[in-house]
């Protein structure tokens, strides 16, 4: 039979994407397309501890159904930690609990966006998040970033010449794909035109913990007086990322239709892992792991700097973030990314080309995107002598 796809759906296309991941099944690839943080870093042990007491002691409550706002301890100790240590919430927020930070930015762009609105992002983005928004049939504009993050005059042409805006979505801090970090005063102005044009932020802040040198930057969430920013928050890079556990802060009117979203979605975050969450909050020191983690990926994040200046072609250009997990290299105005990458991967190392993090996967991107944090050191300077050879074939 002829199936008749909804057609915010069969506008969508397979990213081009897919064929360079197909190498991944082969074992002697390295992969620098990973986004997520060395497993040796996450706390097993502890975890496993955790957990077993929950089925001694709590196994009836972690096999039911749970409340779809999420494990009360969990919110409570999410919204503390939070308040606490970073300034973020308000009496007028909410917070719920969501399958990981991905589910947050589906939920909120459900609960938004009617077709044909428009959303604006940061040029590159995270695959991700542009899915999810193109899924909802909204449309995208892109504004071009700096070594400081959006560039506030862009974003304000955009806005002063794009109907039906809804929001502005952000990664202020070690941003996916390219690491960089949006500065203060930045931050302080995209929330004037916020409040300008009348629109709202949804900041995604999964990496900001990893910090590995310089002073934290405040989050816009931290600056917001109006209930204008949506603040998606995860323990996938600093606990799992499997366990898929995120959460959400909001003004309470917003949480409240994102939760009925979230009712006819999945009903609610498995509620094992949000008792393991909460179980470590309780008895462990979230910020003394972190900066375990932070010592581990540092080393590996200044292996990928070095072997960048060692082996690549002295044109490209790649940011040297303070944190995270990602640095983004460019090559010379006018080269495809793509087809470095493929080349790139004839030489069994995966890299992520720019194309994918575009509003436009179809136009000629000159950057693309490593990981530095699942790889071992061993294969982190190999896999950068590789890349280093390919740029020597392809940059003519």
């Amino acid at each position: 039979m002829e199936y008749k796809i909804a057609s915010h759906i069969a506008e969508m296309k397979p990213s081009a994407i897919r064929e360079i991941f197909k190498v991944l099944a082969d074992p002697d690839v390295i992969a620098l397309s990973a986004g997520e943080p060395d497993a040796v870093s996450l706390p097993q042990k502890e975890m496993a501890e955790i957990g077993a007491e929950i089925f001694a002691n709590q196994a009836a409550a972690a096999l039911q159904y749970g409340m779809t706002e999420g494990y009360q301890p969990l919110r409570d100790l999410t919204k503390k930690r939070m308040r606490e240590k970073y300034n973020i919430g308000t009496d007028d927020d909410e917070l719920i609990i969501t399958t990981g930070g991905q589910q947050t930015i589906s939920l909120f762009t459900q609960t938004m966006i009617n077709k044909g609105d428009t959303i604006i992002c940061e040029g590159p983005s995270f695959i991700g998040a542009l899915n999810a928004f193109r899924s909802f049939g909204a449309n995208l504009k892109s504004v071009p970033m700096d070594d400081e993050g959006m560039r506030m005059d862009k974003l304000e042409e955009v806005l002063a010449t794009t109907e039906r805006v809804k929001f502005i979505y952000v990664i202020p801090t070690f941003q996916n794909p390219t690491g960089r970090t949006m500065s203060l005063e930045r931050r302080r102005q995209l929330l004037e035109l916020a409040k300008k044009y009348d629109v709202l932020i949804l900041e995604d802040n999964p990496y900001f913990e990893l910090r590995y040198e310089g002073e934290p930057v405040p989050t816009v969430k931290s600056m917001d007086t109006e209930g204008r920013v949506v603040y998606a928050g995860s323990y996938s890079k600093v606990l799992s990322p499997g366990m898929r556990i995120g959460y959400c802060i909001a003004n309470k009117e917003i949480i409240n239709r994102m939760v009925v979203c979230k009712q006819v979605s999945d009903v609610h975050t498995n509620l094992y892992f949000q008792m393991l969450v909460a179980g470590y909050l309780e008895r462990f020191d979230l910020d003394a792991h972190i900066a375990d983690m932070c010592k581990l990926h540092k080393e590996k994040r200044d292996a990928m700097l070095n072997a960048c200046e060692k082996y690549f072609d002295k044109r490209v250009t790649f940011t040297h973030p303070n944190g995270g997990l990602f640095i983004w290299c460019e090559l010379p105005e006018g080269y495809d990314s793509f087809k470095l990458c493929q080349l790139i991967t004839e030489k069994k190392v995966a890299c992520v080309p720019g194309n994918a993090f575009s509003v436009d996967e179809s136009a000629v991107c000159n950057g693309f995107r490593m990981n530095f944090s699942k790889p071992s050191l061993e294969n982190i300077d190999i896999a950068c002598a590789r890349i280093g050879e390919a740029m020597q074939e392809f940059l003519k």
